[in-house]
């Protein structure tokens, strides 16, 4: 009874950290996030000399940026460590509930299938995709829409669950830093193509067991067959080597197509395409967030029995 107890904590503790973001989701305000980003743009200003810079020493400070925001915050949470603590870590870095409401003010307008609601619909996937979408029709919406539910899948919730499940807070902590980081530098543009690789790689390294994670309970979820065929012979084509698994597993089990024709800050891109069958519709976006849903509890039941049984 005292080892079930014992080993039972850790699930207890993740099991309050998703009831607080399912109940509470993102803070409002006060976000820490908030203050670790102004702590990041502090250290890209004191470190970060011109675009796009040397290749190895932009690189370098790239990574002393990397070092100086994000060990000392992990070393805290690793060093004050408690059940308490680690619940709320664990909520500040999901985004599970956040994410379904984004994705349900995108698939409500674009449901009723009028103009006006139409443009309702591309400001509001707007808020979810680094894409223009002023000019998409809906079944534009409703693909970028659906990946962006498939990719954060991985980065808002089950990213999140791998490391609390491998480091406790702490571990759920370096990985919502780490994504933080890489949306903020790691683009390729002229100024971060140097600074930002470090950023870039690390979330690659931190992502790369989580993201084929994901893609098989995505699988598991939805259509297994479809699933892991695309995910054979699609995931490789995709730029990003997590999001390819991800998404290709993930339009699998929905059977649904997605890639194609995006504009990223104002140049066309022909991405490959991923999945089968035809463009998702609004009421796709529903089926992606509840691959991830029911993804988040059968994770936390293969998390009770592996609990029981090393207890």
């Amino acid at each position: 009874m005292i080892a079930f107890s014992h080993a039972g904590t850790p699930l207890l503790v993740a099991l309050t950290g998703v009831l607080l973001d399912r109940w509470l989701g993102e803070p409002r305000r006060w976000h820490p996030l908030v203050g670790f980003g102004r702590l990041a743009d502090a250290a890209e200003r004191l470190l970060w000399r011109g675009a796009p810079g040397h290749p190895v020493g932009s690189r370098l400070r790239g990574l002393a940026a990397w070092l100086l925001v994000v060990v000392p915050c992990v070393a805290l949470a690793a060093w004050f460590a408690n059940p308490v603590l680690d619940a709320l870590l664990l909520w500040l870095a999901l985004g599970g509930k956040s994410l379904g409401e984004h994705a349900r003010a995108v698939a409500a307008p674009l449901a009723a299938g009028d103009l006006a609601n139409l443009e309702i619909a591309r400001a509001q996937v707007g808020m979810i995709v680094s894409r223009d979408t002023t000019q998409l029709d809906a079944d534009g919406v409703a693909t970028a829409a659906v990946e962006s539910v498939l990719e954060n899948g991985n980065d808002a919730v089950f990213g999140a669950l791998f490391w609390f499940f491998v480091a406790g807070g702490a571990g759920a902590l370096l990985f919502r830093l780490a994504n933080t980081l890489d949306a903020m530098w790691g683009y390729r543009d002229a100024r971060r193509v140097y600074f930002g690789w470090a950023a870039a790689r690390i979330d690659d390294v931190l992502n790369y067991v989580p993201a084929r994670l994901t893609a098989l309970t995505y699988a598991l979820l939805g259509d297994a067959r479809s699933a892991f065929a695309c995910w054979r012979e699609q995931a490789y084509s995709w730029a990003s080597p997590n999001a390819g698994p991800v998404m290709a597993a993930g339009a699998g089990a929905l059977k649904v197509g997605l890639g194609g024709t995006a504009i990223y800050h104002g140049c066309v891109e022909e991405r490959p395409r991923l999945g089968t069958g035809a463009p998702p519709t609004a009421a796709d976006i529903g089926r992606a967030m509840t691959l991830v849903e029911r993804g988040q509890w059968l994770w936390l039941g293969l998390f009770l029995v592996w609990s029981v049984a090393h207890a």
